[in-house]
């Protein structure tokens, strides 16, 4: 057998959350160019539509799941039966889907309880939800993976910006406890941090933006999915529980060139 092979996800299927806009979409079609069969979940069904349309392209399995509110328990519970059901066994999740900004630029003082939940459910809650919803199926069927997508934000704080470097510092740490814990039954975990990915095509806004980054360039959509495939491969079978940054060196770099420079009140 050949190192690439290694690299074959044929008779794979993923569950995708998040899989028709950005990284989710990008994870999508490079799990399905390896062979894998995808469950794209997301919340509105034009992209998890389109998303499939590539997919199946390619030759593969798709089975879309649009108005998947991963905030919920119950709504997780019943995406992860349909993709069960329609796949007849999953052997990977990616916890991508995520919402950012929430709260963003409030004081302490002036963050709401619903800034709070939108913040910490959208982001800490789902990737929980889904990863209890799938553990007993792994369990059941001699193992499987677990990626999370987590940021660079949860490696450090941010002047007023409190839920989303929380939640994301906490899937950090859910991705570790699922690892440590499930080792011995085959069971995977683990963590994706992305740099800057930004969805714009402006490209006086990217120069500016990349020309604050140590590798002077920001993150190029397509760049995630091999590191996405190889996390579910055999090539991956002894990492679990560590969170790979994807940044081009910025958290390594520090803050200041990272562009994050900490303020004074002043």
């Amino acid at each position: 057998m050949g190192i690439l092979d290694e690299f074959d996800l044929s008779g794979q299927a993923a569950i995708i959350t998040g899989a028709g806009t950005g990284l989710g979409r990008e994870m999508a079609l490079s799990l399905a160019d390896a062979g894998c069969d995808i469950v794209g979940v997301g919340r509105r069904p034009e992209p998890i539509e389109s998303v499939g349309d590539e997919i199946r392209s390619r030759g593969r399995r798709y089975f879309g799941i649009p108005g998947g509110d991963v905030t919920s328990s119950t709504r997780v519970n019943e995406i992860v039966a349909e993709a069960i059901q329609e796949m007849g066994r999953i052997t990977l999740i990616i916890n991508n889907a995520g919402l950012g900004g929430t709260g963003r630029g409030k004081t302490l003082p002036e963050l709401t309880d619903e800034d709070w939940h939108s913040g910490i459910e959208s982001n800490l809650y789902s990737a929980f939800y889904c990863s209890r919803a799938i553990i007993p199926h792994y369990l059941d069927n001699g193992g499987g993976r677990v990626i999370n997508v987590t940021s660079g934000w949860g490696y450090r704080g941010g002047r007023n910006n409190f839920m989303y470097p929380i939640a994301k510092g906490g899937v950090i740490q859910l991705t570790k406890a699922l690892a440590m814990t499930y080792a011995r039954d085959n069971i995977r975990a683990s963590c994706i941090a992305p740099g800057l990915f930004p969805k714009t095509d402006d490209e006086a806004m990217l120069e500016q933006l990349g020309s604050r980054q140590p590798a002077g360039r920001i993150g190029f959509m397509p760049e995630m999915g091999p590191l996405a495939v190889f996390l579910a491969s055999t090539a991956s079978d002894y990492l679990s529980g560590e969170t790979i940054l994807m940044d081009g060196g910025s958290i390594a770099a520090g803050l200041t060139p990272a562009g994050i420079i900490p303020q004074s009140e002043s």
